[in-house]
């Protein structure tokens, strides 16, 4: 395996974190609740957000130069889903799992 560093450790926690945060929430809270939590636009953000998480995450692992990409959108969508995820309110849960990926995310794009 190839040498990771604790801040790409770390990254790849916050990543997998937020996958599982959003697609739980996603697929219980947001169901459930109904209305804003289920708008198309929201809803498909908080998918896109966990799907990004995902690949980001993997390829950190993979090993790749190329997860700096990956990260950079990672953060970018993430704060949208974080924004989303207030505006629709009852989601502060989610939200900060967002924003703390995407720190995370952004320092590993650097």
């Amino acid at each position: 395996m190839h040498h990771m560093s604790t801040e790409m450790q770390a990254c790849i926690e916050e990543c997998l974190r937020c996958h599982s945060t959003c697609l739980s929430m996603a697929m219980n809270h947001c169901l459930e609740v109904g209305g804003q939590h289920v708008e198309p636009a929201h809803f498909k953000l908080m998918m896109a957000c966990a799907e990004i998480c995902q690949t980001s995450a993997n390829m950190m692992l993979i090993g790749t130069h190329h997860h700096k990409h990956t990260c950079r959108e990672c953060a970018e969508i993430c704060e949208e889903c974080a924004a989303s995820c207030d505006a629709v309110g009852g989601m502060e849960a989610c939200a900060e799992q967002c924003r703390k990926c995407a720190a995370s995310c952004r320092a590993m794009a650097a």
